[in-house]
């Protein structure tokens, strides 16, 4: 049972003590801070010390924090580069990697259900865990960063599409005619930010940006949840509502001050990372089934299948001339040198 004072003092003292653990063991080795957010939350889960359980309060703290850590990934896509030759690359690698996925699933769960689960699950990408590590390295504004970025939009993009269509609880006729309702309704939302003036709502931006108004950090957290109750409301995967609000929330802002809207960014990255989503990683941990795992021998055995296979189903279908063994260039290197070609 959750002891909820407990959880309250718990988990932000992890938040606080995971990044210090991971810029200390960054002197010989790095490891993304996500992993160590997990870890201490396993290890004062229930598989561990006992101290925090899972129960309400964590879990909608939770629900927060990936919908936040879903808005911040889809906030720094920007949405026209899904639709040119970056996208239309992007799209086709995931198509490749969706076959291999499903051929996969199929060898490892010949059940039809089974099969299609696992394939969804293998080409995700987890965007949301890629881009505070893409941030924090400085590779996010780079050219590989925008070439990661879109492919990552388009592995976080469609396996949401799945779900929504295989595994809502409707035929997938119905789930594919809500979905198109929700696209239809984003992109209606897309089409009205993107045209006239919105000169008057720079104004109140810069006019409440150092005041308790906080207009433009209101606006974004409202897109958020209109989106994200939308897709609730429609019975889609409320991450695609959280996913899609961060790209319309980018485009509704788009053209004010750029000082100001670095500021801006600087205090929504403030309220996701600083808080809601350690949560959500914290929790992980928390809930993770670790004592179970450890217990069945056929699970475990299982783990290195599923990395051999995600490995082979997302490495497969690469983009590159370049190899790991070169560097990326930058600056005036990179506006010269040759666009990346995907190969499968």
């Amino acid at each position: 049972m959750e002891n909820a004072p407990v959880t309250l003092l718990v988990v932000p003292l992890i938040a606080v003590v995971a990044p210090l653990l991971a810029r200390l063991v960054s002197r010989a080795l790095v490891v993304p801070l996500v992993v160590f957010e997990v870890a201490l939350g396993m290890l004062v889960g229930p598989s561990g010390l006992g101290w925090v359980a899972d129960g309400p309060l964590l879990d909608a703290l939770s629900q927060l924090g990936i919908a936040m850590l879903f808005f911040m990934a889809g906030n720094e896509i920007e949405p026209a580069s899904l639709l040119g030759r970056r996208g239309k690359r992007a799209l086709a690698g995931w198509g490749v990697s969706a076959v291999l996925a499903l051929g996969a699933g199929f060898l490892i769960a010949p059940e039809p259900g089974a099969a299609l689960l696992i394939g969804i699950a293998l080409t995700g990408t987890a965007l949301g865990t890629i881009m505070p590590m893409l941030r924090d390295s400085g590779i996010l504004r780079t050219p590989l960063g925008s070439a990661l970025s879109s492919a990552g939009a388009i592995g976080e993009f469609a396996p949401l599409v799945a779900i929504s269509i295989f595994f809502s609880g409707r035929q997938p006729v119905a789930g594919l005619l809500t979905l198109l309702v929700f696209a239809g309704v984003a992109g209606l939302a897309f089409r009205l930010a993107s045209h006239g003036s919105r000169d008057w709502l720079h104004r109140v931006v810069s006019a409440t940006l150092r005041t308790s108004g906080q207009f433009a950090v209101r606006l974004v957290i409202a897109i958020l949840a209109v989106l994200v109750v939308l897709a609730l409301l429609l019975g889609v995967d409320f991450l695609l509502g959280a996913f899609t609000a961060g790209m319309l929330a980018r485009v509704v802002l788009r053209g004010g001050d750029p000082e100001h809207l670095e500021i801006v960014e600087a205090k929504l990255e403030s309220i996701a990372f600083g808080f809601f989503v350690p949560v959500f990683f914290v929790a992980t941990g928390v809930s993770f089934p670790l004592a179970a795992l450890l217990q069945d021998r056929r699970a475990l055995l299982l783990i290195p299948v599923f990395l051999v296979a995600m490995l082979l189903v997302r490495g497969l279908p690469r983009c590159g001339p370049w190899t790991p063994a070169h560097r990326w260039p930058t600056g005036a290197a990179a506006r010269s040198s040759p666009r990346p070609r995907c190969r499968s």
